[in-house]
């Protein structure tokens, strides 16, 4: 059994037991999460429903297991000649979910 969950703007793949690291959600650690728009689910075998654009009555659960900030990358901004660098620092925050439980009608 599987789902295709939209949050953040960005699709995941699920599956029950399955740890996913997703943007920073208001949620504290430890407490359940419940994702509504499901795109896509899917039973096993050849049953797939398709929403159009969201599948009714289907949700999915989580659990947040940490929230915490991502390694820094480097945004280096150069033009040649004319004496113009930046140099800036960005850690993306995100949180890590375990799905524990996904509803189909």
């Amino acid at each position: 059994m599987y789902a295709i969950i939209e949050t953040g703007g960005k699709q995941y793949k699920v599956a029950e037991g399955d740890v996913i690291r997703c943007d920073l959600l208001e949620s504290e650690v430890g407490k359940n999460v419940t994702f509504d728009q499901v795109i896509l689910a899917s039973k096993g075998g050849e049953k797939v429903t398709l929403g159009s654009p969201l599948v009714k009555g289907a949700s999915v659960t989580g659990k947040v297991l940490r929230q915490d900030k991502d390694r820094k990358i480097l945004v280096f901004r150069y033009k040649s000649k004319k004496r113009v660098r930046t140099l800036n620092g960005h850690r993306q925050p995100f949180a890590e979910i375990q799905i524990t439980k996904i509803e189909l009608p």
